[in-house]
């Protein structure tokens, strides 16, 4: 007879099948799918996510994790039980009439945002987003009031398990007294520097072949994973299909290829995520945030480092053609490019963290009621003009409008992006004092040293840990910013 354990990993072996189907059913929503088959393909995720809460939260499921809290468990098992467990405490908060509330709500945000963000329509926006945002607080509530935390953290938990509005806001707050001035300095001794920018148009047929030439170089598995096209870059998928996809625009190539080799990142972590432990919740990854530094790792790191863009240049320019500004020294000028800009996916690493600082900061208003949607335009551009010097007053498609985290109430997923940034300095530091001749591997395209080192330190483990307990045994300590502060300064200011 089996065990409640092996019992309780088949019903979670079913969820992920589930999940699975919603996942690649999620991507072709966002890729491939006409617009005419929006509203039935949101009713049928809606139906897919009621049916796996309902699994999730059935009595039967409970009593199975109580009975395997009492067997006698090796540490992975114990790892995956903590997760099953709080995965059902999770779920089992929310009912199901809100969970499909909150899918259909999502899916009609998102697929009307698609064609409200380009007509810069913000009134037919909010209208939508104030019932995703309704939907989201209803939801914050209910998890706040069983956790004891505020409406934000309990949201923000879901992401990024451990970490409280407290903890960022300190974090954030020193990252605001040292970045305003660090990145001036940049601007202006940039300023000084002369850059040629490459003339299109770049044929779109040409820079998907670049994209997967460099995906190739950066050893994403093509048997388990394909590039596409979306209005929002993002990776998807499971980790034996992962769905990478980008925009591209004619005039400007390096977008479409920093965008590529980001969302490489992510999949290669979920490629080699722990097959053994697959389908359970310990084979998942770790966090949001340690999924976003891999990415940065693989974007910012490695791929915007002159060494990787002395490799890379000669398949641009095979692939794209030869130019005056496609010389060595320009390439990493561009690449290495400081201006504070208005879209968040196409900004640097050095301003990247005001735009996020932003979000954190009006959506946290936003789920604890202290602002509603209508305030949103009036409060971004203020922020925006303080952070950044950017006015964004009546642009809402490219201010408060640009994303798509908050068209599906994914709120609390913001603060990740900049804790990513922050990981992936930390990790790129372990990994050069480990490999005291990565400058010269990087150089000669010669990475798998360093995915090496990530497998072992990183991918392999899945959530076998917290993110505090994975990070210290790969770096020697818990986050530390100190590490991004040295990034940006040698880069830059080196």
């Amino acid at each position: 007879m089996s065990t409640a354990y092996q019992q309780l990993s088949g019903v979670f072996q079913r969820l992920s099948r589930f999940s699975h189907l919603s996942a690649i059913a999620g991507w072709d929503m966002q890729t491939m799918m006409p617009a005419g088959g929006s509203q039935s393909r949101g009713a049928a995720l809606a139906e897919l996510s009621v049916l796996q809460h309902e699994i999730l939260t059935s009595q039967r499921t409970g009593e199975l994790i109580s009975q395997a809290a009492q067997e006698t468990l090796n540490d992975v098992e114990q790892a995956n039980l903590y997760e099953m467990t709080r995965a059902w405490q999770q779920a089992a908060l929310l009912p199901a009439s809100l969970v499909e509330a909150k899918s259909i709500a999502g899916s009609r945000c998102e697929h009307a945002w698609r064609t409200q963000r380009p007509a810069n329509d913000w009134q037919g926006f909010a209208e939508n987003l104030k019932q995703v945002v309704r939907l989201s607080r209803e939801e914050a509530q209910l998890r706040a009031e069983a956790n004891g935390t505020s409406r934000y953290d309990a949201l923000l938990d879901l992401y990024e398990p451990g970490m409280t509005s407290r903890k960022l806001d300190a974090t954030f707050g020193d990252l605001k007294t040292w970045l305003p001035e660090l990145l001036q300095k940049i601007v202006d001794k940039q300023a000084q520097e002369s850059v040629d920018i490459p003339q299109g148009p770049f044929a779109i047929a040409s820079q998907r072949e670049l994209g997967l030439s460099v995906m190739k170089v950066l050893g994403f598995d093509f048997n388990a994973g394909r590039l596409d096209v979306s209005a929002h870059p993002f990776c998807g998928g499971v980790p034996e299909d992962v769905r990478i996809t980008t925009r591209y625009d004619s005039a400007l190539f390096s977008s479409a290829m920093m965008g590529v080799i980001h969302e490489t990142g992510h999949a290669r972590y979920e490629q080699n995520l722990p097959k053994q432990w697959a389908g359970q919740p310990v084979a998942q990854a770790r966090s949001t945030a340690i999924h976003e530094s891999q990415s940065l790792f693989f974007e910012m790191q490695l791929a915007r480092s002159k060494e990787f863009l002395a490799f890379i240049l000669p398949q641009v320019v095979e692939h794209l053609g030869a130019q005056p500004a496609l010389t060595p020294a320009n390439f990493v000028r561009l690449n290495q490019r400081v201006k504070p800009g208005l879209i968040r996916v196409d900004a640097d690493e050095v301003s990247y963290p005001a735009h996020v600082i932003l979000r954190y900061e009006i959506e946290r208003a936003l789920i604890e009621g202290d602002i509603e949607v209508d305030d949103i335009p009036a409060l971004w551009n203020e922020k925006m003009q303080a952070y950044l010097g950017i006015n964004t007053a009546e642009d809402y498609r490219n201010g408060c409008m640009q994303d798509i985290h908050w068209t599906d109430g994914a709120f609390g997923y913001f603060p990740t992006y900049t804790l990513g940034a922050m990981y992936a300095a930390q990790l790129f530091n372990a990994v050069s004092q480990a490999i005291p001749q990565l400058p010269e591997l990087i150089a000669r395209g010669e990475l798998q040293p360093v995915f090496d080192w990530l497998q072992q330190n990183i991918w392999q483990h899945g959530s076998r840990f917290s993110t505090a307990q994975l990070i210290t045994q790969a770096t020697g300590e818990e986050l530390n910013p100190r590490w991004f502060k040295a990034h940006l300064e040698r880069r830059y200011l080196g």
